[in-house]
């Protein structure tokens, strides 16, 4: 039997969930699992694009969720989950894993006999608009009662299902993760100063606007930006203006090049605002952060405090720009503190692997394939 992994974006993906899904499918194929990645056509393949090496276990399955000529540049999840329901034998497929509400909908609405591992990153009747709230709590509620099993990416995800849905069934916590390497290259701390890196999206919800007037209180530091598209960066540059820290920009770049770039960093700044998709929030790039060895700026939220302790980063109120400021110079000034501190989150990241990830997973996914 095999594991029907269905995701209806494109892969690869411009967006944290898309590393997410590639390494969990990996991670669960190195578990013996056989997954079928279903997946939305584009360019390039899902693994090469994150430098992950494809396992004999898995299949692609591309399905086009477009509708037809003349509405092509239109999509629809129904379409999606219409084309592969006829793509697929119910017979030989144990169970089926998502994280997407109206994918996971449609899905048990055409094969009811569907065994699903809902896979929740957020609270999407919190984290929705406003307007959309009422019918997206609808399907949320809806998935969380007809899924055989519950995985929650944080504490206060699940939490918060538990809360809102009446949840009794177990949910499993199990955060992202990140490829640890057992070697990186050394730092030079003394350069601290120079080596300062926020890596991510660029959404209002992740404080790079925060950053960028922090920025403007720097001068004499450097700080590096990695991701955003020419826009976002146009805006952030004339928010931080031209007296304060030296802003490096490189936009968008392959996710291989993101690990080197941290491996050269000494500092990073992970400065997420008190907004409603932060309160589920388990970033990968915190994992890549630790991983790296970098000292660790964070805004102090309780999905963060899950992960690291009070002595393990300089922890910033939310939306403080000041404040941020002040924790980046303080560390900034104090390269042997900022050794430290890399040195202790990078030990810490070992309990946070995509492989350490893919054992839990696979054993709330083998005893509804029916093996052991």
């Amino acid at each position: 039997m095999r594991l029907l992994y269905v995701f209806p974006e494109p892969l690869p993906l411009e967006r944290a969930r898309g590393i997410q899904t590639v390494h969990t499918v990996a991670a669960l194929a190195a578990q013996g699992i056989e997954v079928t990645l279903v997946h939305v056509p584009s360019t390039g393949d899902p693994f090469d694009a994150y430098s992950v090496a494809m396992p004999g276990k898995v299949r692609l399955l591309p399905v086009s969720r477009s509708l037809p000529w003349p509405f092509s540049r239109m999509h629809s999840n129904r379409v999606f989950a219409a084309r592969l329901a006829k793509r697929i034998d119910p017979g030989e497929i144990g169970a089926v894993m998502a994280r997407h509400l109206k994918a996971s909908t449609l899905l048990l609405d055409r094969i009811p006999s569907l065994r699903l591992v809902y896979e929740a990153h957020e609270v999407f009747a919190d984290t929705a608009p406003l307007r959309r709230r009422r019918k997206t709590e609808r399907l949320e509620r809806g998935v969380v009662r007809r899924a055989a099993a519950l995985v929650a990416n944080s504490k206060a995800t699940a939490a918060r299902l538990r809360a809102l849905y009446d949840v009794t069934a177990p949910i499993e916590v199990i955060p992202n993760g990140v490829e640890y390497r057992e070697s990186v290259p050394a730092k030079d701390w003394a350069r601290a100063s120079e080596r300062i890196v926020y890596a991510g999206s660029f959404f209002s919800w992740k404080g790079v606007d925060d950053l960028a007037d922090a920025a403007r209180t720097l001068p004499g530091l450097r700080i590096r930006l990695i991701g955003g598209d020419e826009a976002r960066i146009a805006e952030l540059r004339a928010r931080a203006g031209s007296v304060g820290a030296a802003l490096d920009f490189t936009g968008r770049i392959p996710h291989g090049r993101v690990a080197t770039e941290l491996a050269r960093a000494c500092i990073a700044v992970l400065p997420n605002r008190a907004d409603p998709d932060s309160a589920f929030t388990s970033p990968i790039k915190l994992f890549e952060y630790m991983a790296a060895g970098c000292a660790i700026v964070v805004s102090d939220l309780p999905a963060l405090r899950e992960v690291l302790d009070s002595g393990d980063a300089v922890w910033v109120a939310p939306g403080d720009a000041a404040g941020l400021a002040d924790a980046i110079r303080a560390l900034a000034e104090d390269p042997e503190r900022a050794r430290r501190l890399g040195a202790r989150v990078r030990e810490k990241a070992r309990s946070y692997t995509w492989a350490a990830r893919g054992e839990r997973l696979a054993r709330i996914v083998r005893p509804l394939l029916g093996t052991k």
